[in-house]
């Protein structure tokens, strides 16, 4: 299903594509689970998300559809709740909270 998605937002060798989005996303869940380079992993999720909104609900889609910019325009409160997560840091709870940005 989500290959045929990408497909239908026009980009090529879909199910690639997939495949590198779930290890990536389940890499990003593992880091924000365990708090192990909690900020960066924060980070990237923010220009995925970013990514996302503008490939597959950006402006060349709500002509065809008005309901697309609602879609697109929730993507930023996702957006900015990565940036204050990667801002704020795991805590002092999670387990592995390990950085490569400063924070430790």
């Amino acid at each position: 299903g989500t290959a045929g998605y990408i497909a239908a937002a026009g980009f090529p060798l879909a199910p690639l594509l997939a495949w590198l989005a779930a290890i990536f996303e389940t890499a990003l869940v593992i880091c924000l689970l365990t708090g192990a380079f909690f900020s960066e992993a924060a980070l990237l999720a923010a220009a995925y998300v970013l990514f996302l909104a503008f490939a597959f609900h950006g402006p060349s889609h709500w002509t065809g559809n008005q309901a697309e910019f609602g879609f697109f325009v929730d993507h930023f409160t996702f957006l900015a709740g990565l940036l204050f997560a990667a801002a704020k840091g795991p805590g002092r709870i999670l387990a592995l909270s390990r950085s490569i940005i400063g924070r430790a």
